[in-house]
């Protein structure tokens, strides 16, 4: 979404918007950017972007690193068109009838006005590094090729359907060195983002045909390694009559979803893509006296993504100064009383971002630590007012104080139409806008794109996650995955390779995996065994009275079963090396019992967790089936590594 969308009636105003968000939480200072040095003010050419890094891309804790494992800061703009500009009234082929008078006709916007290596240039000019490439799920389908009209500029699209110039984009666009991120943005071909069918990723069409789409998509373009991430679905939001929702289990549960696709793209697709999943745009009915906000990524605080590869999750956010954490950035009707973001002082301004996104890359060592990329933000060559101004700079900034990968709102625009484009083509091909002089915009553009920022190698991170089987199995062992069932009719949770388990809440089933301490721990022939009795239980009685499921000599829990709430099985995986047998009982029957600091986060909110230290490992699990007990987790076997 981007400038306001004007509600014609007060339904449309329940929803239009999709930006708005937040409660709770301190604002800590914006901290310094480690390891840095300035960049070049211009990559100047594809040669020397293209020899600037090696694909693919994957994540160390909260950066994006390429094949090297050197920094690869996401700097990107939004090239959009693709997705649909038609506003849903009037004529679809008038002009007047789509967004700014810019009439895309399902491609990249400004085909039909200047030839795609011209474009490109400006590009490079610009001083990006990445595409984020938004598409709709109608134009995928649409077989009827793209009028000659369409594509003026560029007679070798002639014919084509817009898939076809999809992909012709895309070639051009890698082959210059750009990363290219798809973006699943709208179901039908409108402008996004009000009550116009594209709310969620389900709600004109079916889970089922979302996550199809997606998996073709992903196949199509898998040998073409700088096609390096997939953005799931954009600025999930309420429809008239219901909210997404963060982990309810239902068929409107975005955590749900996105996790399941993300495991999909990356075992059935393509293994090197990076998963991108935005928070939740809108919930509630933007009335004064109703409950509305705009949750953005706060869910993920305590219940987060753990993808069968952890070094694959990006996550996403979006910010605009027309709207706030409350509030939709609608004007007259369906307009709260809520403040917009260009609203707030600027030390409240960081207090909300902090809390709404930048909190998963400045709190290092959480299950929901991972790079964040503001893949939408913007504002207009001809804004006036103070406050946005002022907002503007002030975002930016905060984006250069905490070293965020970004992709500006959007790329590519017609001289004359739209003001927040930042590369404008007149009808003859001629370019204005941000590079060409006249714009207040450059000043904080030029800062953004030239700011220091840490750069070379990253070194490897930690890794934490959750594991979340409040509603379904969590197995994100890509290993265990290629297996027969280990515990039928149980909700089982599996670490992803490479990680152990090490906390576990004492009702449902949430768990708690980590590498920290002993990467690379499990054997490299990758056996695991069910255990459901106590025909290991070594070293006396760590836990009287209390049954026993213990790993046998040389294994670590790295998994868990459990039928309701009772435990009905562990999972343990054999060491590559030799294993500590010096432990010590950790209850957490009663309350929580965890080291201090919390190592790993919040990964099950209202519930009693144990949790052995970073120097430990799993080794049993203590249950009992007592009156009032019902079997649920009450105590790990925790010992040295």
């Amino acid at each position: 979404m981007r400038r306001p969308l004007l509600p014609a009636a007060l339904a449309v105003a329940l929803l239009l918007g999709a930006l708005a968000a937040a409660p709770a939480a301190a604002a800590p200072a914006i901290p310094a950017i480690p390891a840095t040095r300035a960049i070049p003010s211009a990559p100047g050419s594809s040669a020397a972007l293209t020899d600037s890094w090696r694909p693919p891309l994957s994540t160390r804790g909260r950066y994006v690193v390429d094949a090297d494992g050197n920094r690869f800061k996401l700097k990107s703009a939004n090239w959009q068109g693709a997705q649909g500009t038609w506003s849903g009234s009037g004529d679809i082929n008038d002009p007047a009838g789509h967004h700014d008078g810019e009439k895309a006709d399902q491609m990249p916007l400004g085909l039909d006005r200047a030839p795609i290596p011209r474009i490109l240039a400006g590009f490079h000019e610009l001083g990006i590094n990445s595409i984020r490439l938004p598409y709709s799920n109608e134009m995928l389908h649409d077989q009827r090729p793209v009028s000659d009209a369409s594509v003026a500029a560029n007679p070798q699209l002639r014919g084509k359907t817009p898939l076809q110039v999809f992909d012709a984009v895309i070639a051009a666009t890698t082959a210059e060195g750009f990363a290219v991120i798809l973006n699943n943005h709208t179901i039908t071909s409108r402008f996004c983002c009000g009550l116009d069918g594209n709310e969620r990723w389900n709600t004109s069409q079916s889970t089922a045909q979302w996550e199809d789409d997606w998996i073709s998509l992903a196949r199509r373009y898998k040998d073409n390694k700088r096609v390096v991430g997939a953005d799931l679905y954009n600025e999930v939001r309420r429809t008239v009559t219901d909210d997404a929702n963060w982990n309810w289990g239902n068929g409107h549960d975005w955590w749900a979803a996105s996790q399941r696709l993300g495991d999909r793209l990356l075992t059935e697709a393509n293994p090197d893509l990076l998963v991108v999943v935005e928070g939740i745009n809108w919930q509630g009915i933007p009335a004064d006296g109703l409950p509305h906000w705009r949750p953005t990524l706060e869910p993920v605080r305590t219940v987060s993504h753990t993808l069968v590869a952890s070094n694959k999750l990006v996550y996403a956010a979006h910010f605009y100064g027309y709207t706030g954490p409350n509030h939709t950035g609608a004007t007259g009707m369906g307009e709260t009383h809520d403040p917009r973001y260009q609203e707030l002082s600027r030390e409240d301004l960081f207090a909300t971002l902090q809390r709404q996104a930048f909190f998963v890359t400045s709190a290092s060592g959480g299950h929901f630590t991972a790079p964040l990329w503001i893949s939408e933000f913007g504002i207009g060559s001809d804004e006036t007012n103070p406050q946005a101004r002022a907002w503007f700079g002030n975002f930016v900034d905060h984006l250069i104080a905490n070293d965020t990968d970004f992709a500006y709102w959007p790329l590519v625009g017609w001289a004359g139409h739209g003001t927040w484009s930042i590369l404008d083509f007149d009808a003859t091909g001629r370019r204005s806008g941000i590079l060409d002089g006249g714009d207040w915009r450059a000043t904080d553009w030029n800062r953004l794109v030239t700011s220091p920022e840490k750069r070379g190698p990253v070194a490897v991170a930690d890794t934490w996650d959750m594991l979340n089987l409040d509603h379904a199995d969590a197995l994100q062992s890509a290993h265990m995955r290629t297996l027969p069932d280990w515990d039928p009719g149980a909700r089982k949770g599996v670490c992803p390779d490479g990680q152990r388990l090490v906390g576990l809440a004492h009702r449902d089933g949430r768990g708690l995996c980590t590498d920290a301490g002993a990467a690379g721990l499990a054997s490299p022939d990758p056996e695991a065994s069910a255990v459901r009795d106590e025909r290991h239980v070594q070293q006396g009685d760590w836990a009287s009275g209390y049954t026993k499921y213990q790993c046998g000599p040389g294994q670590f829990m790295t998994g868990y079963g459990v039928r309701g709430q009772a435990v009905s099985a562990v999972l343990c995986a054999r060491a590559g090396r030799t294993l500590g047998t010096n432990g010590r009982t950790v209850w957490f029957d009663r309350g929580d019992n965890r080291p201090a600091g919390g190592p790993g986060g919040e990964f099950a909110h209202g519930n009693h967790k144990g949790q052995c230290a970073t120097d430990e490992y799993a080794a049993g699990l203590a249950f009992t089936g007592a009156w009032a007990k019902g079997k649920t987790p009450d105590a790990l076997l925790c010992r040295k590594l």
